[in-house]
């Protein structure tokens, strides 16, 4: 475990995408355990695009443009979907006092299918693993699996810091009706934003 794979991957980790504003979003609305139901559900996301790099699939995500452009699109119109729900106060990032929790189930689920639904992804780990493994590796999958699971643990640990925060927070937020409304429609923005940018990413 090299400190270049490290520090790659926490800047990876860290910096804010799909999975960082949901986990935020879900932190603010929910609490604590929300937070982290959603930071398990962004992590758990991974592990295809992971199997995908390490099977070869990935590789032929990337040579077909027909299978690249169906999986983006449908992970666009996922996150139109959230935004959409985001603006009616529906799905995880319902903020309200007092509203009937979402099942922890339901915001994991939702985690999984938004890191699930990103087509970069596979392609970034078909790119990013293999440079940390040596060449002729009797062990080249065992490391790759290795290096899997310490970015995924990263990921995890990231995400939660992010919700953890968002939730200690939340009961300001909640004792302020205008700032519920603007957190609203900056979340739904937010989502438009990841929307516009995955649609137009090029493979």
């Amino acid at each position: 475990m090299t400190p270049e794979f490290l520090l790659t991957s926490f800047i990876v980790v860290a910096s804010p995408g799909t999975g960082a504003v949901y986990t935020v979003a879900a932190g603010l609305a929910q609490g604590g355990r929300a937070s982290l139901a959603a930071a398990l559900g962004c992590t758990l996301g991974i592990v295809p695009h992971i199997a995908a790099a390490m099977t070869g699939l990935a590789a032929l995500l990337h040579a077909s443009a027909l299978a690249f452009e169906i999986v983006k699109y449908l992970g666009v119109a996922y996150l139109l979907w959230m935004a959409w729900h985001t603006l009616r106060r529906q799905g995880a990032l319902r903020v309200a006092p007092g509203q009937a929790p979402r099942s922890h189930g339901a915001t994991v689920l939702s985690g999984i299918l938004l890191n699930l639904l990103n087509p970069k992804l596979s392609i970034f780990f078909l790119a990013f693993l293999p440079q940390f493994v040596a060449p002729g590796d009797p062990d080249a999958t065992l490391h790759m699996l290795a290096l899997s699971l310490v970015f995924m643990a990263m990921t995890f640990a990231v995400f939660a810091f992010y919700g953890v925060f968002a939730a200690a927070m939340r009961r300001h937020v909640l004792e302020r009706p205008p700032v519920l409304l603007w957190m609203r429609r900056t979340f739904a923005a937010a989502f438009l934003l990841l929307a516009a940018r995955l649609a137009y990413m090029q493979r």
